[in-house]
Order: structure tokens, then C-alpha cells, then sequence
């Protein structure tokens, strides 16, 4: 049974491209797009639209927007572009960058209006999840930060409580830092720790100040955590914080690049990983926020062997859809894009097992693990909003 949801898609989205030889390349977003239509689960697409320029202030300041649109027009960085964390390596200037970036914006803000309107349940949009832009700078990829703005607005409209989750193996800082003294938004990220990657932040000891003070939450996990102990991390924390806060909707990023096979992180998870995820935030929304759930991309530098396949898991989970370890990737589509590659394209949507040996250290990995869960644990006690107090981390 199809469920309500909705994918805002365009091809336009692949606009949103800072050259050859980047990692953050739009055609995972085709690719993803082609492997969802190959396996004959309906895409149920709605069309984003251009965030304007007032709706972009309410995340970023006018002068770096402002900035952002001299440089697009010309696609050379300006004099100060360094300013504003653009003409960078990560962050390089391109022509028409403005309007594809105010166009992945518009995608999430399409997502959260589509719920608000009561015309969708649950909405994706791939083109989302750029979770490092700051209020006056671009970061990591990312020029504008979407999710901010579509909170913001969520918040705007409707006054509801948004739980934001992110499982990128980057840590959220762009969406923590405009939520950092805001109790009616609880952030929390799983992530590597920042000791080895960028950003370099998401430090149990990152809570949150001000009346916001314990609304912010980061595991920062091992270098080669596994799916295991990954998911015993996330459900130490999120049921407890979802039972106490009681969120009128989950927003979720579902950045896979914490995956094994992703040349940028050090991570270990598989896509049964990713699935499981799906699973899980499906079932909270379903109990704690009568099913809106807005869920959003991120990162995925593996873009043939692991994108396509972990957000289309994402999808037929989103829609009902249902899978098995068993399922397939089509035929059809394995041969079409196996030319992109050196690597055999994966059979099914669901990793084997038997394609990762376990790691030597993985019993040492949970246990530090569960350490940091732990002490995350007491210092919640601490806060204004103590949502891990008063039970176990583990048994």
C-alpha cells in the first residue's frame, strides 16, 4: 500500500554543481532517480521552486546573500569571496550557483508547506540536507542551508516542536548553531567524531545554551563503527528524547556517506544501516507526531555503488513500499550506469554481509561507543532538558 508521501524533484536540481572532479556531484540525484523508476516504485514527484530572497534571510544574512548573488552572475569569486567561505576548494563559485542553491532551499520549504497544507503525510527532497551552511557563509558543500529554513518556517507557521535528526557522517553544525538557544527544536547528530573529520565539532559537550541549553545532541562515533553498534547508539538516545519531548514532526537527513565504501569518511556502516534508520524514524512519526515527517539528502560520495541504493530504501520506505535483503537492483540498471565504475554495481539493495569482514577492532569500537553515550547521558542531567536522564544507556 502506498502511503501519502511525496518527492520534490526536478532534474533541475542537478544545477547545483561545482565542476569536474568534485565529490559532491549531482548525478547521484539522476542515478537515484533512475534506480527508484527501475524498480517500478512510483516517484509521486512535486516540483520545487526558488526560495526567495526574503525566506533565504531567515536563515542567512542579507550581505551573504547578497554575495552569493554578484558572484553567480559573474561565476568568479569576488574580492572578498573569502569572506563569505566561497571561492574555496570546498566551496568553489559557479555560475548560476544562487539560483541552485535557492532552488534546493525551495525543495525542502515545498516539502514542509505540502505537510503544513495537510496535501502530504511524508516528504522527500534528495537536494536538501546541506547542513553546514552558516548564517554568513557557505561550509562543506553547502551554500545555503535548507533545513534551517524550512524549521524556521515549520516554526513560523504552525508553532509546532521539531526534532531534527541527522545521520550524516558529518556533524550538523549549520542546523545546531541557528537551534542552539531554541527549546522547541532538539538537534540531534550522529557522526565520526570530530577529532579525525570535518567539521571538526560535534563534542558530546555541544548542548546547547540559554533556555536551549540540553536541546542539542551529538554521538560522536568511532572511525570504522559498525552498523551494530551504530544502531544501538541511536536507540540509547532517540526514544527517550522522542518520549520526553513529544515533537509534533521529525525532520530527518539522510546523508549516506558514513558508509564503508565512501572514500571521504572512515565509517562502516552498510545500507542495511541506512534502511534500518528509515524504518525507525517511520515508525516514530507514525507514534509521536501522527506521521509528518519531512525527510531531506546530505551527504553520499560513493555516488553508483551506495547512493542510489540507500536512498531508494529511503523512498520505499517513505512510501510503504516495502523490501527484503533479498530485493534486487535491476538488470537493466546495474548495465546502464556499470560504465561509471571500476567496481562491480552491488546486486542488491541491501548489502551482504558477506561483503565486509567484520573489523578487528569492532568489540574495543562499541565499547567506546557506549562510553560516549554514557557520558552524554550524565551530562544531560545537567541541562534545562535532561531527555536522557534517569535510564540506562545500555543493559
Amino acid at each position: 500500500m502506498t502511503e501519502h508521501a511525496e518527492m520534490i524533484y526536478s532534474d533541475e536540481y542537478l544545477a547545483y554543481n561545482f565542476g569536474n572532479g568534485h565529490p559532491f556531484n549531482p548525478l547521484r540525484l539522476n542515478l537515484t532517480r533512475d534506480l527508484i523508476e527501475s524498480m517500478g516504485v512510483p516517484l509521486l514527484a512535486h516540483p520545487p521552486r526558488m526560495a526567495t530572497k526574503a525566506e533565504l534571510k531567515t536563515a542567512h544574512a542579507s550581505s551573504y546573500i547578497e554575495a552569493v548573488q554578484q558572484m553567480s552572475i559573474t561565476g568568479q569569486p569576488s574580492w572578498d569571496a573569502a569572506r563569505f567561505g566561497l571561492g574555496t576548494d570546498d566551496d568553489p563559485v559557479f555560475l548560476g550557483m544562487h539560483e541552485a542553491a535557492s532552488l534546493a532551499v525551495g525543495g525542502s520549504l515545498v516539502a514542509a508547506e505540502r505537510i503544513v497544507q495537510g496535501q502530504s503525510l511524508h516528504a522527500l527532497n534528495l537536494s536538501g540536507g546541506l547542513h553546514h551552511a552558516m548564517f554568513a557563509s557557505a561550509s562543506g558543500f553547502c551554500l545555503y542551508n535548507d533545513v534551517v529554513v524550512a524549521v524556521r518556517y515549520l516554526r513560523a507557521m504552525t508553532g509546532w516542536r521539531v526534532l531534527y535528526l541527522d545521520i550524516d557522517a558529518h556533524h550538523g553544525d549549520g542546523v545546531q548553531a541557528a537551534f542552539y538557544d531554541d527549546p522547541n527544536v532538539v538537534t540531534i547528530s550522529f557522526h565520526e567524531t570530530g577529532k579525525y573529520l570535518f567539521p571538526g565539532t560535534g563534542d558530546i559537550r555541544e548542548l546547547g545554551i540559554g533556555k536551549g541549553y540540553g536541546s542539542a545532541l551529538n554521538i560522536p562515533l568511532e572511525p570504522f563503527t559498525d552498523d551494530q553498534s551504530w544502531l544501538e547508539c541511536l536507540m540509547a538516545i532517540v526514544p527517550p528524547v522522542l518520549e520526553r519531548f513529544q515533537p509534533n514532526i521529525i525532520v530527518s537527513q539522510h546523508g549516506c556517506d558514513g558508509h564503508a565504501w565512501d572514500p571521504l569518511t572512515d565509517l562502516s556502516a552498510t545500507t542495511q544501516l541506512f534502511y534500518n534508520v528509515a524504518q525507525l524514524v517511520h515508525q516514530w512519526a507514525h507514534k509521536y507526531t501522527e506521521g509528518k515527517w519531512l525527510a531531506v539528502g546530505g551527504g553520499g560520495y560513493e555516488l553508483v555503488r551506495v547512493v542510489p541504493r540507500a536512498w531508494t530504501l529511503l523512498w520505499m520506505e517513505m512510501t510503504g513500499q516495502g523490501e527484503n535483503e533479498r530485493t534486487p537492483v535491476p538488470d537493466v540498471w546495474r548495465s546502464r550506469w556499470q560504465s561509471l565504475t571500476s567496481e562491480p554495481l552491488p546486486m542488491y539493495l541491501v548489502d551482504r554481509k558477506s561483503d565486509f569482514a567484520p573489523g578487528p577492532r569492532a568489540r574495543a569500537i562499541r565499547d567506546a561507543n557506549r562510553h560516549t553515550v554514557t557520558r552524554l547521558q550524565a551530562l544531560s542531567e545537567t541541562t534545562l532538558h535532561p531527555f536522557l536522564a534517569g535510564r540506562p544507556a545500555f543493559e
